[in-house]
């Protein structure tokens, strides 16, 4: 038997408080049938004795203190799975909104996921490939990884979020078994048909399960979104044994909702006004990443946030940082510059790069032409600040085939466009090009068998049409 309970105690912005509260759990749902016959969804968020705070996900205007019911469901939020959730678009708590009509469901999941046991999980291994230069080679995705995306305003990350969708696919086999959950929070109307007209266009919409929470819905849906779209991209891994990419947009968002929430709960802030838990809640979501022993699917993150004020400090990315497995951050100056995507490759590591490239993943060469790139656009950086203050007519030699290096790297490697697709042959050879233009003594992070296959300054001053000094010349050919 169902106990109704008749009136509330309170109703605070979007919570309302119940006295004399029975065997209520944490999260679990409510159904509150309001008194004109309508009936909102909630969640109870707050225990204490027998009080019960709950959330509603509809808001609290217009709600009764003397004649609203609450009935305490008895569960936490689940939803609704089966197959067809491919091509499918949801609102943040799971609800379709593509006019298509309910899913039949197979099987319901609770959204905040089940419980894994640490040693039943596998390392990842092997690579998604995105068709981006910078990030296929300088900081490869790995199946089963989570890998976030650092942006600022005004940034070009839903852009690059639409190009990942439109091009990612995995390494071996046809694509068959692998899709992508797409989750956008707190987005505008213009931005959520934006995401939605690429992806029809591109001819990807069947592989991709959407999930949209836009900027004037409730925020207790902005919280679940994330919860609702791992939950879906689980059940597509691990019970139809796909490879499953999922990228949310935009975690800041998200963090908040998660603020607003926990200040109307009248919680103790943390850093900048943030809940102190935050760490914990976005662990909640990220550790939802991996490769499950004896599971054939995986489930990969790449979410993303912009920075407040571009500080990679921010409590959010700051938190991000140390649960992810390395970051991609975008840089500002570069996409000044016109360079798209502009990622800055100096502060971007991928942390489970070098098990899942080189022979028999990538290309045996693949670990040496990433090295020596870093290594070289990090010299790039210095002979630029010493050009800054001493000019670029009194470098030395080295440094000024460095800038050129630099500017090459920027132009050609960076640099790519919306609609360029590069697989990984494509880009670890013109990485070799761009190589080839600085002098062989110069190449310290190459092993000596790979540099003498590969490198070749002749082809490239003629790819990139170079115009040498001639010392710069009898450097490059210097111990050939």
């Amino acid at each position: 038997m169902s106990l109704q309970y008749v009136g509330l105690h309170e109703v605070n912005g979007p919570l309302i408080f119940l006295d004399h509260v029975l065997d209520a759990s944490y999260e679990e749902m409510v159904e509150i049938k309001c008194s004109d016959g309508t009936t909102r969804l909630g969640k109870v968020v707050q225990l204490e004795g027998d009080k019960a705070a709950i959330q509603v996900f509809e808001g609290t205007n217009g709600l009764s203190l003397k004649n609203t019911r609450t009935k305490f469901t008895g569960r936490p939020m689940e939803l609704a799975l089966s197959k067809e959730i491919l091509g499918r678009t949801f609102n943040g708590s799971g609800q379709p909104i593509d006019g298509l009509g309910e899913i039949y469901a197979e099987k319901s999941m609770d959204i905040n996921g089940q419980p894994l046991n640490p040693v039943s999980r596998v390392y990842p291994r092997n690579y998604i490939n995105t068709g981006i230069s910078s990030i296929d080679a300088l900081m490869t995705l790995i199946r089963g990884q989570k890998l976030p995306i650092f942006s600022g305003s005004g940034m070009p990350h839903n852009e690059l979020a639409v190009q990942l969708v439109k091009q990612a696919k995995i390494s071996d086999g046809d694509g068959k078994n692998f899709c992508i959950v797409f989750a956008a929070m707190g987005v505008k109307n213009d931005v959520a048909d934006y995401f939605k007209r690429s992806f029809e266009e591109a001819g990807v919409m069947e592989k991709v399960v959407m999930f949209v929470n836009l900027a004037n819905d409730p925020i207790i849906e902005r919280t679940l979104t994330p919860r609702c779209a791992l939950t879906a991209a689980e059940y597509l891994a691990y019970e139809h044994d796909m490879q499953v990419l999922v990228i949310l947009t935009d975690i800041t968002s998200y963090c908040e909702a998660l603020r607003e929430f926990s200040s109307s709960k009248g919680e103790i802030p943390g850093r900048k006004g943030y809940p102190g838990y935050l760490y914990s809640d976005l662990a909640s979501l990220y550790e939802r990443a991996g490769i499950i022993k004896d599971a054939k699917g995986s489930v990969t993150q790449i979410p993303i946030l912009t920075m407040p004020n571009d500080d990679i400090t921010h409590p959010i990315p700051d938190l991000t940082g140390y649960i992810t497995e390395g970051q991609i951050v975008l840089d500002r100056n570069l996409n000044q510059m016109g360079v798209y995507p502009p990622v800055g490759v100096l502060p971007s590591l991928s942390r489970l790069m070098k098990d899942g490239i080189g022979e028999g993943y990538t290309r045996k060469d693949h670990s040496d032409v990433s090295n020596q790139l870093f290594a070289a656009y990090a010299k790039v950086q210095d002979a630029r600040s010493l050009a800054s203050v001493i000019g670029e007519d009194e470098l030395s030699d080295a440094d000024k085939q460095y800038m050129v290096f630099g500017n090459l790297f920027e132009q050609y490697f960076l640099n790519q466009g919306f609609e360029d697709n590069r697989s990984i042959e494509t880009t670890l050879d013109l990485g070799w090009d761009l190589i080839s233009v600085l002098p062989k003594a110069e190449l310290d992070r190459v092993d000596n068998e790979v540099l003498e296959k590969f490198y070749d300054h002749e082809r490239a001053v003629k790819r990139f049409n170079i115009k040498e000094e001639p010392i710069i010349r009898e450097l490059a050919n210097e111990g050939e």
